[in-house]
């Protein structure tokens, strides 16, 4: 990894990270848990609680951006639920009701980064969490991308973009700063259809 690459990420991760917690009694108004008894074949019920992500399932579309000069695009952000509380990921983002994943992706990654692609790859499917949720989500590569726009993030989203090399993601995750799974998988997963391309 490139040490003034390093630095630039570790701004940005120090930038958003949480210094201070301010408990609410708010009811909730994004997470919901519909709680159910299911009838299994074999006359048994077993009761399940589900998570609700805004009323909806919590499907998400993840995205590698490959730039047309061969760079990917990461995004920093508050994850204030984890220990690190600033997650640097791919873009990525829910899948609206009646919405395609393939939709989803280009809309997240240009809204997220202004990014757009030339073309989408799609590389796998898969549950996130299938003991409390039926999220499922979808990976793909964006290739082609070029900085068109500027962000254009919801009123309560901080998001900063990372460019650097393939490769880097690549380091980024043994080095650990890439934890969670959703762009672990994606960039383990793209290697097969990277290598051809670069």
């Amino acid at each position: 990894m490139r040490k003034e690459k390093l630095e630039e990420l570790k701004k940005y991760i120090n930038e958003l990270k949480t210094i201070e917690v301010i408990k609410t009694n708010e009811n909730p108004k994004f997470l919901n848990i519909e709680r159910n008894y299911y009838k299994l074949n074999n006359g048994k019920s077993v009761p399940r609680e589900k998570l609700l992500k805004n009323k909806t399932d919590g499907s998400a579309s993840i995205i590698l951006p490959l730039t047309v000069d061969n760079n990917t695009v990461l995004v920093v952000q508050p994850r204030v639920n984890t220990k690190e509380t600033v997650l640097v990921e791919l873009p990525a983002g829910y899948i609206e009701h009646d919405e395609k994943p393939i939709s989803a992706a280009i809309r997240e990654l240009t809204e997220e980064t202004g990014y757009v692609p030339e073309k989408l790859q799609f590389i796998d499917s898969y549950y996130q969490d299938q003991g409390c949720m039926s999220a499922y989500n979808y990976s793909y590569i964006a290739f082609g991308c070029r900085k068109k726009q500027a962000q254009n993030l919801d009123i309560n989203e901080y998001i900063r973009y990372f460019e650097c090399k393939y490769e880097e993601a690549l380091e980024l995750v043994e080095l650990g700063y890439i934890k969670d799974i959703n762009s672990k998988y994606t960039l383990e997963k793209s290697r097969q259809y990277v290598k051809s391309k670069l």
